[in-house]
């Protein structure tokens, strides 16, 4: 079983988009996932900073569109099916839109409004993000506690992200766990915990005007890693991720509970592929970070349905 993957917030670098861009069609895509997002995407992905582009408002659409770039690309490439889909935080969006759930333009628009919602509660207060890497669960966890810090991303492989208020990350950054490192993380705020709360409202009532379809393919849920076979659930799950932590270590459970034999993580790729070395030990993982990679996702494909 191959599994489609995509990422979250984090992964974008400058320029990134530029070669998709060259690819037939790609540019007129990209610009009609932009005028549903309300965001100069084309610009954003070949000529923004970094910090253009970390901005929320631009970073999650900006996302979104170059996964499904990237997956309509593959799946014109390709026949062969893939055995489910999952996305990583904001990459559930692009989940839903490739299991068809959604439409590309439902997507963009619920994502620009994600975005532009998560920006706005996170002006509130000042809180903010920090990956904790290594050291022991259970220890880790209580020293989040302790901090009054949220858990807002189990990501696997020893990894979780901690959220909340910016001096107790400053603490955390400065007295991490014995035998963790702790990195800042570079984005607007406390995402995935209560003080998101705000814009999971906003985005319930944007959700509330949708008809979603059942998924087409397997598709896990961030909540906690299992299968959701209807579309209204999805979306209601989706809408709830906002302020409640992102369960990536249950979903790569699930993949490997299901006979995971290999994974394809689109672009921006890179993220997902290497939690997936550590929790998903000895399975292929193809990053599809450009066009020259498709061929590689291909082959996977091609080999697993041979």
């Amino acid at each position: 079983m191959i599994i489609g993957v995509f990422p979250g917030q984090g992964s974008q670098t400058p320029g990134f988009l530029s070669p998709w861009l060259e690819l037939p069609g790609a540019r007129e895509l990209v610009g009609r996932f932009g005028d549903a997002a309300q965001v100069d995407l084309l610009a954003a992905g070949t000529q923004w900073d970094a910090d253009a582009i970390r901005d929320t408002k631009v970073a999650q659409p900006l996302i979104v569109a170059a996964s499904l770039l990237s997956w309509r690309e593959l799946t014109a490439r390709s026949s062969r099916p893939f055995g489910g889909l999952a996305g990583h935080s904001v990459g559930e969006i692009a989940a839903l839109v490739a299991a068809g759930v959604l439409t590309d333009d439902e997507g963009m628009r619920l994502v620009s409004i994600r975005g532009r919602a998560m920006a706005d509660a996170a002006a509130l207060e000042p809180t903010g993000m920090a990956a904790v890497v290594g050291g022991v669960e259970d220890d880790v966890l209580s020293r989040l506690a302790a901090l009054e810090l949220t858990p807002a991303n189990y990501n696997g492989g020893g990894q979780i992200v901690a959220a909340g208020a910016v001096d107790a990350i400053a603490t955390l950054a400065a007295e991490a766990p014995r035998g963790a490192r702790v990195i800042p993380l570079q984005v607007a705020g406390a995402f995935h915990t209560r003080y998101m709360a705000p814009a999971a409202q906003t985005l319930a009532a944007a959700a509330a005007d949708l008809s979603p379809a059942d998924p087409a393919l397997t598709l896990w849920t961030n909540a906690d890693g299992t299968v959701v076979t209807e579309g209204s659930r999805a979306l209601d799950l989706l809408v709830g991720q906002v302020a409640s932590p992102v369960r990536w270590d249950l979903c790569m459970a699930s993949f490997a509970a299901a006979g995971a034999t290999g994974l394809v993580e689109f672009s921006p790729a890179g993220t997902l592929t290497g939690l997936a070395k550590r929790g998903l030990r000895g399975v292929p993982a193809i990053a599809v970070k450009a066009p020259e990679d498709l061929d590689a996702a291909v082959a996977l494909l091609n080999e697993e349905n041979a």
